[in-house]
């Protein structure tokens, strides 16, 4: 049987994806794209993966370009913003997808790696969502979603700093939630682990031996995640936890 075309549900959209040239981040963009979208694929270092996600993206069929900014920092966010309003005449989806994880061992810790963290996890999505926030209201159709993680929920010793900004990350959205609601909905994505081939097999095995469903998630199952919240209506303020039961109490 032949496959089936996946509709173009978001054409004449415009999607924001941050950290959108490598590993869940391109999921998403691909995603969005496949639905329709036209795709601004952010990226802050990966210059030759993002321009790799906008051709494939292109050679597919869609529109999509690829824009730099740090995300730490407040000018940079503007300046992608306002790029993204001249190139596109405004914006309808932004997924706050970039961020870091480290370990931050209480005894070893530094002050530069908790203001690293706290930066790129919940600052550069405060900031992002505020400059969004005009364009995303004008649209009348505005979905902010953000990356947090099963670490937001969960307590995991030696990553204290991460699991604090996943946390806000948390809080950021349903905040972010009452204060542009009713134009703009605001959801979150907890993950638990995606593999990718580069990644250490310890950390997926233990994952394995406590999540019920006894395997890790892709990066297809949190673009998934996306493509139903960016188009569910009546969801906001709420956090899709994506971890194959691990988050279940026992």
């Amino acid at each position: 049987m032949a496959e089936v075309a996946p509709q173009k549900i978001l054409h004449g959209q415009v999607a924001l994806v941050t950290g959108a040239g490598r590993r869940i981040g391109r999921a998403i963009a691909l995603k969005l794209a496949a639905e329709g979208a036209r795709v601004v694929v952010h990226y802050g270092r990966s210059k030759d993966e993002a321009n790799a996600v906008v051709a494939e993206i292109q050679n597919a069929g869609s529109e999509a370009f690829s824009l730099q900014a740090d995300l730490t920092r407040q000018e940079d966010i503007a300046r992608l913003f306002d790029e993204v309003e001249r190139r596109c005449g405004g914006l309808d989806i932004l997924v706050n997808n970039a961020g870091k994880f480290s370990p931050t061992p209480l005894p070893e810790a530094s002050e530069d790696q908790w203001d690293s963290l706290l930066g790129s996890n919940v600052k550069a999505q405060f900031f992002c969502a505020q400059r969004a926030a005009p364009l995303l209201r004008r649209s009348g159709r505005g979905r902010i979603v953000n990356l947090a993680s099963l670490g937001g929920l969960l307590a995991w010793p030696k990553y204290t700093a991460y699991c604090v900004s996943k946390a806000g990350v948390i809080m950021l959205t349903r905040c972010l939630a009452r204060e542009l609601a009713p134009e703009v909905t605001v959801n979150a994505i907890a993950p638990g682990t995606i593999s990718f081939p580069d990644d250490a097999p310890e950390i997926a095995a233990t994952f394995i031996r406590q999540a019920p469903l006894r395997r890790t998630g892709g990066p297809q199952d949190i673009a998934d995640a996306v493509s139903y919240l960016v188009h569910a209506g009546f969801v906001t303020g709420q956090v899709l936890v994506v971890d194959a039961g691990r988050s279940i109490p026992s």
